[in-house]
C-alpha cells in the first residue's frame, strides 16, 4: 500500500485551489443573478458565463489541488485527453444546471433538477479527473467515502443555485461564495480520501505527461480567464445602473426637443 499524500507542497496547494473554488462560485453567482435581470441573447449569454466560471473554478480547484497529490513509490502521470474531457463535462453539466434555473418556470422544480445535474456533474468531473492519473500499481476507493463526496457535490451544487436565486447584494454573494468554496473543496478532499493506492514497483516509464507539463500551466491558464472575467462583470453596469442612466438622459431629451 503506497502512503498518500495530499498536501505535497504544504498548504499552498489547498490554500490555492480554495480560492480558486470561491473565484469561480462568486463570479458564477453574479452572472447568474445578471443573467436573472437580463431577457434574450443577453440572458442566455450571462447564463454560459456563469456555468463557464463555475466550471471553470471546480476543474481549476480539483486540479490545483491535485498539484499537491502524491504516492510514495510511484511517480504520477495524467493521461491528456481524459483530463481536457473532465473539463468539458464540467463545463456542460454546469451549463444545463445554470440553465435549468435560469430558464425553469416552476423554481422549486428547476432547483432540485439543476442541483442534482450540476452535483452528480461535479463528482463526474471529479472521477473522470482521477481516471486520468496514471502510476505503478491500482487504485481502488472506499465505497462510502465516494458515496459521501457525491452527496456533498449534490447538496452544494443545490445550495449555489438556490444562492444564484435568491442572493443579490455583492457582500451576500461574496459570503455565499466563501461557502461555496468549503463545500466543493470539502467534496474534493473526501473523494481523496477514499483513494486507496496499492503501488507495483516498476521501471518502465509512465504514459502520459506530468502535472508541471500540462496541469500546471492549463491551470494557470483557466485561473487568469476567472480573474479576467471577473473584472469585465465588476465593470459592467447592472440592469440597475442601466435603467438609471437611461431615466438620467430622458428628462435631457424631452429639454432638448
Amino acid at each position: 500500500m503506497g502512503h498518500l499524500d495530499h498536501a505535497a507542497l504544504g498548504w499552498l496547494t489547498p490554500v490555492l485551489s480554495y480560492v480558486m473554488a470561491c473565484t469561480g462560485a462568486a463570479l458564477g453567482l453574479r452572472c447568474t443573478v445578471r443573467a436573472l435581470a437580463a431577457t434574450g441573447r443577453s440572458r442566455r449569454n450571462w447564463l454560459i458565463t456563469a456555468a463557464s466560471a463555475i466550471g471553470t473554478g471546480i476543474w481549476t480547484m480539483h486540479f490545483v489541488a491535485m498539484l499537491g497529490f502524491s504516492v510514495s513509490g510511484t511517480e504520477i502521470r495524467y493521461d491528456v485527453p481524459l483530463t481536457v474531457l473532465s473539463l468539458l463535462v464540467a463545463m456542460i453539466v454546469v451549463c444545463a444546471g445554470v440553465f435549468a434555473v435560469g430558464y425553469g418556470r416552476e423554481r422549486a422544480r428547476a432547483l432540485l433538477l439543476g442541483g442534482l445535474t450540476t452535483g452528480l456533474g461535479v463528482a463526474s468531473m471529479h472521477y473522470l479527473g482521477m481516471a486520468a492519473v496514471r502510476l505503478h500499481g491500482d487504485v481502488t476507493y472506499d465505497p462510502m467515502r465516494v458515496a459521501l463526496s457525491v452527496v456533498i457535490a449534490v447538496v452544494a451544487a443545490t445550495a449555489a443555485l438556490w444562492a444564484a436565486l435568491n442572493i443579490k447584494s455583492p457582500v451576500a454573494v461574496t459570503v455565499a461564495s466563501l461557502v461555496m468554496g468549503v463545500a466543493v473543496s470539502s467534496m474534493h478532499y473526501t473523494g481523496m480520501f477514499a483513494v486507496r493506492v496499492q503501488v507495483t514497483p516498476s521501471g518502465e516509464v509512465l504514459p502520459g505527461a506530468t502535472a508541471m507539463q500540462f496541469v500546471f500551466p492549463l491551470a494557470v491558464g483557466l485561473g487568469s480567464y476567472l480573474f479576467l472575467t471577473s473584472a469585465f462583470v465588476a465593470l459592467s453596469p447592472t440592469a440597475g445602473e442601466r435603467e438609471a442612466s437611461a431615466s438620467a438622459q430622458r428628462p435631457v431629451e424631452s429639454v432638448a426637443h
